[in-house]
């Protein structure tokens, strides 16, 4: 399972793994993918045991984990099976690849989707049947003529609203049991695209998938998993329910090496197909020797047909041959250099707090990897780089890009505008033509990138050597794919902004208005008027800063305020209090519907990325102002990132002056969202940080 927001991950947090794993990827050697690739190493026994111990002990390693296992197969055996580092650090336990237990997160889905396609075999399920066939009693709206799919479900192209698990869904009630259909029930999505259209991806979809196996097969799920895969496989430590005694072989999780482990916890719904799979490395190896011999493990017990490997091993849809994006129940390989993804690699990747996991299968090559450790984080992107280059580098070679070159060529003005990622709306993208025929694409995580056209609709982004590629369909909606940030799902273009009668085309704070706008955070209708000099209230300011980051309002029926309850913000008043965004006055007020303040708005940002960057870095930045001392450091922090409007110019004496005391009026919050979509915070910070350094 990939999880945005979860029990232990705050904001500022999520922004930070974003950060590093790009800064991550950026810094990995492209030269380990040269233009003239060799033939490779052959993986034996004696190779894979030494890549393993020569990968772990390397210093780019070590940071990224604190236990692992690992299992390699080739050609129907086991060729390499290791644990590393610990278990649990404070105890000194070693990981067992055979005993160790740990999370499989989203690798779940993959034997999900296994489950579904025996009942396709048995004529149980139809793929390209209506899935309400399936799920009697569970309603949903959907807008559009095409039905949501079996098939729409395992390629994640369902249509639905995200509804990722949140951080109430992780908790440590043992003894709690929530069923997946009560689960459904109560959060069932709406068809918000049309079906087959576009890549999310999607953890409701395959919640749904493990309940239209327990339907149809008149088994609860964790039964079914247990009596037609896990036992015919022999995959006597894997399941989907964490009782007390595999809690006693759980991996601890860790978010870095030598902190403090994360408490155990456990998930609503209690059986979770999308990410609840618990398993050895050891258990893993019997699957992947399985698929890789067309379903059938070594003793003749067939769990699939070859059909159903066969289909499940192939790409069912691309917005380009480069970057294919989902088969039922694998998903496209990390982009090699300049390589894009092959078709001939699955893979399936899971993150849960305190666990990554890597499923690889290169069925022409008849080898499987498969990676998990005890620490979220992008070990197995290192790993991936350096195994692939070692053993297989012929799928890193450079693409043909010539192949493309007679492809009708997209037209660069229709592909200008801003984009929100389908999955995370708050990942924004700004694309603009150049007159020299390439996009800039910034972003508020790496920034400013050049995307040199390569054909048709494929792009090279020349800073990462990646591609990146659109589609326009023939309602004028634009999608983009680009693997840095968000390999999971397509981007949007926003809608045209129709504008408001009283935003001229040369106000100053157009471009900002027009921009939320377009990203559907304010309406988009003819004839309306914004009113850019009305102050904004404290409960609309919080509204607005939850809902642009992706953050929905609190379910705690308890408020932190005593004059919040009732008021039709007030989730998300308290959802900002939870994370230490607000805080009320002395007499445990929050004053919702009082005008906002710049300064108070500035405090509120502060509050998200003080955990993010030393006060120190700010310290020295002038400003002048009628701004109170409690929210200097919060407004010199703004002014240093550029995290505002117009309003703040520079004095006589060339200081930018930032009036904290006055009323935030509408135009002025609209500037500031706007920036805090797309403004790169982290490189300037650092350009900050290094300033001391360099004097």
């Amino acid at each position: 399972m990939n999880l945005s927001k979860s029990a232990t991950f705050t904001l500022p947090r999520a922004l930070r793994m974003l950060v590093l794993a790009a800064a991550f990827l950026m810094a990995v050697p492209l030269q380990a993918f040269a233009a003239e690739q060799p033939a490779g190493e052959p993986l034996t026994a004696e190779s894979a045991a030494e890549f393993l111990e020569a990968f772990f002990a390397s210093e780019q390693a070590k940071p990224f984990y604190t236990g692992a296992a690992v299992v390699i197969v080739k050609d129907g055996e086991v060729i390499a099976q290791e644990g590393f580092g610990f278990a649990d650090a404070e105890k000194k336990k070693a990981v067992d690849p055979a005993n160790t237990l740990f999370r499989m997160a989203s690798v779940s889905k993959t034997f999900t989707a296994v489950a579904v396609m025996q009942l396709v075999e048995q004529g149980k399920i139809d793929l390209d049947e209506d899935i309400r066939t399936y799920l009697p009693g569970l309603e949903f709206e959907n807008p559009f003529d095409t039905p949501v799919t079996t098939a729409h479900l395992l390629t994640h192209r369902s249509g639905f609203e995200v509804r990722d698990p949140q951080s109430e869904d992780l908790h440590g009630d043992f003894d709690l049991y929530v069923s997946i259909e009560d689960y459904a029930k109560q959060h069932m999505p709406p068809v918000v695209r049309e079906p087959g259209t576009a890549y999310m991806y999607d953890n409701f979809a395959y919640l749904l998938l493990g309940l239209i196996v327990e339907n149809v097969s008149g088994e609860p799920f964790e039964d079914y998993m247990q009596n037609h895969v896990f036992g015919p496989l022999g995959m006597d430590s894997s399941g989907f329910i964490l009782d007390r005694e595999q809690l006693e072989r759980l991996a601890t999780g860790y978010f870095a090496p030598g902190g403090e482990p994360i408490d155990p916890y456990v998930f609503r719904p209690t059986v979770m197909p999308h990410g609840g799979m618990v398993a050895t490395a050891e258990d893993i190896g019997k699957f992947m020797i399985a698929f890789l011999n067309e379903g059938a493990a070594p003793d003749g017990t067939r769990v699939l047909s070859a059909e159903s490997v066969a289909a499940m091993s192939e790409y069912r849809n691309a917005i380009h041959p480069l970057l294919p994006d989902t088969t039922y129940g694998f998903e496209s390989a990390p982009q090699l250099p300049l390589a894009g993804t092959s078709h001939d690699v699955l893979t399936k990747l899971g993150d849960l707090p305190g666990n990554s996991s890597m499923l690889l299968l290169l069925p022409e090559e008849e080898t499987g990897v498969f990676l998990t450790y005890n620490q979220a984080g992008a070990l197995r992107d290192l790993f991936y780089l350096q195994f692939m280059a070692a053993f297989f580098p012929s799928y890193g070679a450079p693409a043909d890009l010539e192949a493309f070159g007679q492809d009708p060529a997209v037209r660069l003005e229709d592909l200008e505008g801003l984009y929100a990622d389908l999955r995370m709306p708050s990942l924004v993208y700004a694309v603009e033509a150049g007159e020299d025929g390439t996009l800039t694409l910034s972003d508020a995580l790496i920034g400013d990138r050049t995307l040199r056209h390569a054909g048709g609709n494929l792009f090279v982004d020349e800073m990462l050597q990646r591609f990146a590629a659109f589609r326009v369909d023939e309602d004028g909606t634009v999608y983009m794919k680009e693997t840095a940030l968000n390999p999971l799902g397509y981007a949007r273009k926003g809608e045209t902004p129709v504008g408001y009668k009283d935003v001229a085309a040369d106000h100053p704070y157009a471009p900002f208005i027009l921009g939320i706008q377009s990203l559907g955070y304010y309406p988009n209708e003819e004839g309306l008027t914004f009113e850019p000099g009305r102050p904004v209230t404290r409960a609309e300011l919080v509204w607005h800063l939850m809902a642009t980051s992706g953050l929905r309002g609190s379910t705690s029926d308890t408020y932190a305020f005593t004059d919040i309850a009732g008021h039709p913000l007030a989730p998300y008043i308290q959802a900002a209090a939870e994370l230490g965004l607000v805080s009320g006055g002395s007499d445990g007020r929050f004053d919702p519907d009082r005008p906002a303040t710049r300064q108070e708005a500035a405090v509120i940002v502060w509050n998200a990325y003080k955990r993010l960057f030393p006060e120190t870095i700010f310290a020295d930045v002038p400003v002048e102002g009628n701004t109170a001392e409690w929210a200097l450091p919060a407004v010199r922090m703004m002014v240093a990132l550029g995290l505002h409007g117009p309003e703040v110019a520079p004095s006589s004496s060339g200081v930018p002056v930032f009036d904290g005391a006055d009323l935030l009026k509408r135009q002025e919050e609209a500037a500031l969202l706007y920036r805090l979509l797309l403004t790169p915070v982290q490189q300037i910070a650092d350009g900050l940080m290094e300033q001391p350094a360099a004097a």
